[in-house]
């Protein structure tokens, strides 16, 4: 029997005011929140990379405080998919890609590329921005040296990465069509499953070996926890996805176009609904339902590990 892909629950960002006192315990040190929230769960979006380039050092320090197997998603920039929205992009990317990501390492999971809702379908921009998008360290390297930074803010090196997942995130209905399915195929690119209370369109076409699951509520976007119902409707998904099926109701934007058979797929599913503190239960308790781990005990309290208790705290 073939085994199943990985599947990694996390949460979109850690640093919320809110989640202090109720996910983080009661005086916790904020420089020590990646820390515990890392070891709580396994994966986790870097969101400060859509608003800004970050500098190398923030990547290394993040990939320092966290558990060796653990993975981060990065979020593009939004200069590349809202201000210039895919025109003349190669030299932006390349700044991205040399601003510090490759410091990940092995902890670098998918690239995330959101775009914003007045964005339409341009099958033209989108084939010539998916063909830049590197999948190879080598690929990304090469295009980094492009960049246009101060050298002493950029990261020219890939020890520990071995490849380069991407996956896209849409928020028109123009992008509900074969076309689109069929290009991120060709380019081996993700199409984000993104329930968003309705807002704008679920599509669950399979376009590349892995699948990334976005859930920012189900009710209210941002705000609405998921209950019970809602929390086994995707862990029977994911349990179909990690095997390398579609559920058979899966909403398909290219139902005629059958995606590349395949024994397994690895799953990233994360939860955007922290505006009150549901994201990191919701996660956990959508783990527990596929037999995953995580720090959440009986009582639906996360519990700091030993090395991160106040006796063996880092000064």
């Amino acid at each position: 029997m073939a085994a199943a892909g990985v599947v990694r629950i996390g949460i979109s960002g850690w640093r919320y005011a809110p989640w202090r006192g109720v996910f983080y315990p009661p005086r916790w040190p904020q420089r020590l929140e990646l820390d515990f929230a890392s070891r709580m769960l396994p994966t986790i979006e870097i969101n400060g990379s859509f608003y800004s380039l970050q500098a190398p050092a923030f990547y290394r320090h993040w990939a320092a405080q966290t558990p060796d197997d653990f993975v981060f998603a990065l979020k593009g920039p939004r200069l590349i998919t809202h201000r210039i929205r895919l025109r003349e992009v190669r030299r932006p990317l390349a700044n991205f890609l040399a601003s510090g990501p490759l410091a990940l390492g092995d902890k670098l999971g998918p690239m995330l590329w959101q775009f914003p809702p007045a964005m339409r379908f341009d099958a033209e921009r989108f084939e010539a921005f998916f063909a830049l998008l590197p999948h190879e360290p080598a690929e990304a390297l090469t295009l980094a040296r492009e960049h246009s930074l101060d050298r002493t803010r950029v990261w020219l090196e890939a020890r520990g990465l071995r490849r380069l997942r991407h996956a896209v995130e849409i928020r028109h209905p123009s992008f509900a069509t074969p076309e689109f399915i069929a290009l991120l195929r060709r380019h081996r690119i993700a199409l984000v499953t993104a329930d968003t209370a309705g807002r704008w369109p679920l599509l669950e076409d399979l376009t590349a070996d892995f699948v990334y699951l976005r859930l920012h509520g189900d009710q209210e976007l941002y705000a609405s926890g998921y209950g019970d119902a809602a929390l086994e409707h995707w862990a029977a998904r994911i349990a179909s996805w990690r095997h390398g099926g579609q559920p058979a109701d899966a909403r398909l934007a290219a139902p005629d176009r059958p995606p590349r058979k395949r024994a397994s797929r690895d799953v990233f599913c994360y939860f955007d609904n922290d505006v009150k503190v549901h994201a990191p239960y919701d996660a956990a308790h959508l783990a527990a339902r596929l037999g995953l781990p995580t720090g959440l005990d009986e009582t639906d309290r996360f519990v700091p590990p030993a090395e991160l208790r106040p006796s063996r705290r880092r000064p």
